[in-house]
């Protein structure tokens, strides 16, 4: 599949610019196994980079301007590098341009320069393709001009062009898709930084994401009003707890001795966030036990826990997972990314992928009138030069 989208993206920057591109990369969509909304809440995530990826082909132009196509949407534009770098009603181009801001505002020296990009990772499924933009262009940017950027740095500038575009993500995406390993998942600490590697071999099942084709936005107001949610919570579990300085260092019985002293609403969030720093440790012991029926259990557990508590799930997103328990060669879903739609994560029993989603397509669309689409996704490489 990426072979024949290097093929195309490559083709396309000949017939534009009149010449071969200097630089290919391909950077990565991700997945979060388990760890859902606690990135930007100093807890571990367990994330990996996918085989869903953008392409982009690049070029200098030895001019101090650059041209930026986005093939999917048959849509370009230009940014002039000597003059300030501002948001526009374009909303995708403000990815970019948060990149070149940011590259900039960090005393990096670039001149102009062509690209084009393509992707096969689903837009609105919650797949980080807003992250792979930002990353994979750093990265083509960083070995066009021959930038000394470390991997981390590349995450963290990616991140910060996302929060100038106006989302306040934390850094689990962007991270993963610029670390992301061949059948490895990433314990990360989004706290430190810090991470390890496990192995990903999910033995006799597979991973399938259910596209719900609700298409979510974390441009609505809910996600940055999760995270003041949760601010609020932890500023009052640090008056009780002073020794408390961040969830992770929360206990639930902590928590649960204070319950009266917070907002009802407040308290389900945060009861979530320190519930579910605990699934992620539990979930890397089964993946080094090899317990991947333990691994399932804690999908489930991290679904209830999102649609009850942390209230981003939605009816089709429900209907899902609800299916998904009352299916006995389907052992673990949930919800996957902000929220509000995008897809569920699946572990199937292995040669009975087929049937499963012939019956999911169809009891989906007589329920909801919507088709339900699917990944099959496996475990790959973060961004890299080709």
């Amino acid at each position: 599949m990426n072979d024949i989208l290097v093929q195309n993206t490559t083709a396309f920057f000949e017939k534009s610019f009149g010449s071969a591109p200097q630089k290919v990369v391909l950077s990565p969509g991700r997945i979060n196994i388990i760890g859902e909304h606690i990135d930007y809440n100093d807890g571990y995530v367990l994330p990996a980079a996918i085989d869903k990826v953008i392409c982009f082909a690049f070029a200098k132009n030895n001019t101090k301007k650059s041209r930026i196509v986005a093939i999917d949407l048959n849509e370009d534009f230009e940014a002039d590098l000597t003059q300030e770098i501002t948001l526009s009603d374009v909303v995708w181009t403000n990815y970019i341009r948060g990149v070149i801001k940011q590259l900039q505002d960090n005393g990096f020296v670039f001149e102009g320069f062509n690209c084009v990009f393509s992707s096969n990772i689903p837009v609105g499924s919650g797949l980080s393709s807003s992250a792979a933009l930002e990353c994979g262009m750093i990265f083509g940017i960083k070995e066009l001009f021959d930038l000394k950027i470390e991997k981390v740095d590349i995450s963290l500038l990616g991140q910060k062009a996302e929060h100038w575009v106006g989302i306040n993500c934390g850094i689990m995406d962007q991270f993963s898709s610029v670390h992301g390993l061949e059948n490895k998942v990433i314990k990360l600490d989004c706290n430190t930084l810090d991470f390890e590697y496990h192995n990903a071999d999910f033995k006799d099942y597979s991973l399938v994401l259910f596209d719900s084709n609700v298409k979510h936005s974390l441009f609505t107001s809910e996600y940055n009003t999760r995270r003041i949610e949760c601010e609020q919570g932890l500023a009052i579990i640090k008056e009780n707890f002073p020794e408390v300085k961040s969830f992770r260092d929360c206990t639930e019985e902590q928590l649960l001795s204070i319950q009266d002293k917070i907002n009802p609403t407040v308290f389900k969030r945060v009861h979530f966030v320190v519930k579910e720093i605990n699934r992620v440790i539990k979930a890397c012991e089964a993946l080094d036990n090899g317990n991947i029926k333990l691994l399932g259990q804690l999908l489930f557990e991290t679904h209830d826990g999102l649609s009850q508590e942390y209230e981003v799930s939605c009816a089709e997103l429900d209907m899902l997972v609800a299916t998904a328990k009352a299916d006995d060669t389907i052992i673990g879903s949930r919800l996957m990314g902000g929220g509000f739609g995008g897809c569920t994560i699946n572990l199937i029993k292995k040669r009975h992928e087929n049937e499963v989603k012939s019956k999911f397509s169809n009891l989906y669309l007589d329920t909801f009138g919507i088709e339900l689409k699917f990944y099959d996704v496996k475990i790959s490489n973060g961004t890299t030069l080709l």
